[in-house]
């Protein structure tokens, strides 16, 4: 078994335009006399590696405390993409049916079309990720990619480091924090290979 840490530094990862810039605080330092070591972190919820919720696009919908945990635990299937915007026939044809999860590689430039979204929905999918800082396609003003796959209860994980991953199957542990009313959240997102999960009762 093997554990592959995904995620991407938040205090270096790059800043999705109008985010703030994250920025660590010190508030107490050894070397300056003080006790202990301590800091605050001053970010946005969508700096580094972070899930979006549906509250992201859709008043009222749920935070990121509401996500259930089965979006973004279990099996999940890494897909090497080409650059440019997915359709809902790329999805048809060539996405895998069976897959509740799926990561998309593509160095940040493959985005998500609407009719992806659907097609991704209709496939069964509770989560979708990206090595991208967004599944929108560019210059989208409607987010129609984020309502359509946040709208159908398909988590949406963003800002991924897949570089040194392989296509194939995976298990995914990504879960955020626990932040009421919260439309996203930072998450620590890690892929484990040549799982085998103890499931039952031990032999009397």
């Amino acid at each position: 078994m093997r554990i592959i840490d995904i995620s991407n530094d938040v205090l270096s990862a790059e800043v999705y335009e109008g985010d703030p810039v994250p920025e660590l605080i010190s508030l107490a330092s050894l070397k300056n006399g003080d006790r202990y070591n301590l800091n605050a972190v001053n970010m946005g919820l969508h700096n580094g590696t972070h899930m979006d919720a549906p509250l992201h696009f859709i008043d009222g919908a749920d935070g990121i405390d509401k996500v259930k945990p089965d979006a973004f635990i279990g099996p999940c299937t890494v897909l090497e993409v080409s650059p440019g915007i997915i359709t809902g026939s790329v999805v048809e044809e060539y996405f895998p049916r069976r897959a509740e999860r799926i990561l998309l590689k593509s160095g940040g430039r493959a985005f998500i079309h609407r009719s992806a979204a659907d097609a991704m929905a209709y496939f069964g999918y509770k989560l979708v990720g990206t090595d991208g800082l967004d599944v929108e396609p560019p210059q989208s003003e409607s987010y129609e990619t984020h309502k359509a796959l946040l709208g159908q209860n398909i988590a949406v994980l963003e800002g991924l480091d897949l570089s040194d991953v392989a296509n194939g199957e995976y298990f995914l542990i990504a879960p955020p924090l626990k932040i009421e009313s919260a439309e996203a959240s930072p998450v620590r997102a890690m892929l484990i290979t040549d799982y085998v999960f103890w499931s039952g009762k031990p032999e009397a």
